[in-house]
């Protein structure tokens, strides 16, 4: 098919936790499948927000492996033996988790400098940095000297990001992406739209991503050649 004038583009939103592991996976197999699809260069991803757990109180860091007996109830062998299963996961994606070091924050202002980088063009390398500092080298994602660091290696500038973080801007931005996210029927994430059209939830087979993206693509109005 050819790009005609009126026609879309193949758009992709996905809404996502930076402390997600599943959305980490979730982002791989869509990499993935977006290689064999043969037109990722006319496909547009959009990385929206939304917080595993908003009520996790501002300042609190908390080891992993802690805050995952606290809420499911669970022994530290019983956690060690879930997460270890996530580190198998992960690593056939090509991800080295590491949740000895992991430190569970509330991630409300990661999320702002993650909408900060979707205004500059780099919305998908802010939240792929993200997730790397928190599921793989330990970093400590609501410090914001961590963040403007993080943000300033994919290309923001370190005195915007201080800016941004030590007031509230794109804080409007975030709760509005949970609620969009909520009327479409996401309960959780990875949560991924096609064209507002067709809906995945969870990190999906690289096949079914496939799938999808044909199914969009073939779509009328879908810009794909």
């Amino acid at each position: 098919m050819s790009a005609v004038s009126g026609q879309q583009r193949l758009r992709i939103e996905v809404w996502s936790d930076v402390v997600c592991p599943w959305c980490y996976i979730g982002k791989r197999r869509l990499d993935k499948a977006l290689d064999q699809f043969g037109h990722a260069d006319e496909v547009e991803v959009v990385w929206r927000s939304f917080q595993l757990d908003p009520t996790h109180r501002e300042g609190v860091r908390e080891p992993v492996y802690g805050a995952l007996a606290r809420k499911t109830g669970g022994s530290p062998a019983q956690v060690r033996a879930m997460t270890g299963q996530l580190v198998e996961l992960g690593a056939a994606e090509g991800l080295a988790y590491d949740f000895d070091r992991a430190v569970l924050v509330n991630t409300f202002d990661a999320h702002r400098l993650n909408q900060l980088g979707r205004a500059h063009g780099l919305g998908s390398q802010m939240h792929e940095r993200l997730m790397r500092a928190h599921l793989i080298e330990g970093e400590v994602v609501d410090d914001v000297e961590t963040l403007v660091r993080l943000g300033d290696e994919v290309g923001i500038p370190a005195d915007e990001a201080r800016k941004v973080l030590a007031g509230d801007a794109y804080a409007a931005d975030v709760l509005e992406d949970t609620r969009e996210a909520q009327a479409l029927g996401a309960s959780g994430v990875p949560f991924f739209v096609l064209n507002r059209a067709y809906g995945l939830s969870g990190a999906q087979p690289v096949d079914t991503f496939l799938s999808a993206l044909r199914k969009a693509a073939a779509a009328p109005g879908t810009a794909t050649r």
